[in-house]
């Protein structure tokens, strides 16, 4: 099992102002750069898969397959081989909001997926948290 988690704190923004841009996966794109698009047609709920297609990679298909709302949620990418778990969560952390995300890959074949995929996203998780909050804090009002 291989596990990389990313956390920061951030001031002046709300659970639910991260939770609306979240399960708004057909809008993430605006928060991470290496999106080319995300299509969701059901609702943001246990069971639901949508498509993810990054810049330069195929498009894939993700399973959501576990969300308290407003406080986190995990999706499940499968490869040949191996499988890429994404967990995001906040919690507050006196009057600020701390944001983690981990990516678990798993699977006889998790090496190729790690250098092919998960690296890339682990390398990124800093910039895409810190959009994600500007977008929160523009959209807030």
């Amino acid at each position: 099992m291989w596990i990389r988690s990313y956390s920061k704190v951030y001031q002046n923004v709300t659970a639910s102002q991260i939770w609306k841009l979240w399960t708004d996966i057909n809008k993430w794109p605006l928060w991470n750069a290496d999106l080319e698009y995300c299509k969701l047609d059901q609702s943001f709920k246990v069971g639901s898969v949508f498509t993810l297609k990054p810049k330069g990679a195929p498009a894939v298909q993700i399973s959501l397959i576990e969300i308290e709302h407003e406080k986190m949620f995990t999706d499940c990418t499968k490869f040949l081989g191996a499988k890429m778990y994404g967990k995001h969560e906040m919690h507050l952390e006196g009057n600020a909001l701390k944001l983690t995300t981990t990516i678990t890959v798993t699977g006889i074949m998790k090496r190729l997926w790690i250098k092919l995929v998960a690296q890339k996203i682990v390398d990124k998780f800093a910039l895409q948290m810190d959009t994600l909050v500007q977008l929160a804090l523009i959209r807030k009002g």
